[in-house]
């Protein structure tokens, strides 16, 4: 074939390229993830060994419910799991860009769980406590009838068998989809709640992680006789823009984080959550008159 004829064939051919196969990407996991304290990249399984924690600047990243779970209960406890079979309801017909019904199917398929929200029965180095998780990557970890369901029979069941409540708070609020019964949780747990603690007499915590706002910081979340905070977490009712709009002034810097609610007596302690089983441990000993492990706090100057 003489080179002429070649190039005219080479001219005629048009290459088609294989269709790159697609991947799920629930099915393989990002290797890296970008710090957005210190705009630095983050190894996850690095991130996983320090407890979601950048160890670079400290930024706590949003940790999943069942690793909450794990970080505060003993190992060899006996947990018991409660009101996994609960469901909500769309009694409303709601609809926006999907309907109700899709987006509980949606969260289901996403987490694994029956709503934004996770009850278990353990103890906390040795303390027998009832301990609620909410779980933000449920639909923003929203308070729904379920939610409400679950939380009271929480406080119910810590009252019933003496026990102190604990719950870790995240979520952005109410959750819409249920409008008007979404919003009655605000009372119906928060009338729970005053029962363990006005009847009961059992301590409750209360702690605060990024975010936690809307109807659940006007309820429950800020109920605790002790409340406790992650660093730099967005803690507040209504959006800040919401606020300016409404009261037409400027905010002070750093409104609705941890440390300025810290400041103003909102939030009782600030613990990094690397410290956060030993601090629980620590306050439910002293709100229970325990006595503690043992170990001695020796101040480092003479006397």
């Amino acid at each position: 074939m003489s080179g002429h004829r070649w190039f005219e064939q080479r001219n005629d051919f048009v290459a088609t390229p294989s269709p790159a196969p697609r991947r799920n990407p629930d099915e393989v996991p990002e290797l890296f993830t970008r710090c957005p304290g210190c705009n630095e990249p983050a190894y996850r399984e690095v991130l996983v060994e320090f407890l979601d924690v950048c160890p670079g600047c400290g930024h706590h990243f949003r940790m999943d419910a069942e690793a909450r779970v794990t970080m505060l209960m003993d190992n060899d406890c006996e947990q018991e799991r409660h009101d996994t079979h609960i469901r909500s309801v769309d009694a409303l017909g709601f609809r926006d860009s999907k309907t109700y019904p899709d987006r509980i199917r949606a969260a289901d398929k996403k987490t694994g769980r029956n709503d934004a929200f996770l009850s278990v029965s353990g103890t906390i180095e040795s303390i027998p406590v009832e301990l609620g998780v909410m779980d933000f990557a449920y639909m923003g970890g929203s308070m729904g009838s379920v939610v409400g369901e679950m939380l009271t029979r929480l406080y119910e069941r810590a009252l019933e068998r003496k026990r102190p409540a604990i719950v870790v708070c995240a979520s952005g609020g109410a959750r819409m989809q249920e409008g008007v019964l979404s919003l009655m949780q605000m009372a119906k747990t928060s009338a729970a709640l005053a029962r363990l603690q006005n009847v009961g007499r059992m301590p409750y915590i209360s702690i605060l992680t990024h975010p936690t706002t809307g109807g659940v910081a006007a309820s429950f979340a800020m109920l605790g006789d002790v409340i406790v905070a992650e660093p730099k977490a967005l803690i507040g009712f209504a959006g800040a823009r919401v606020i300016e709009q409404t009261i037409g002034q400027q905010l002070p810097e750093g409104f609705q984080t941890a440390e300025y609610l810290l400041d103003t007596g909102m939030v009782d302690r600030i613990v990094p959550r690397d410290e956060l089983r030993a601090s629980v441990a620590k306050i439910l000993r002293m709100l229970l008159n325990q006595p503690s492990t043992g170990l001695v706090e020796v101040d480092s100057e003479p006397a």
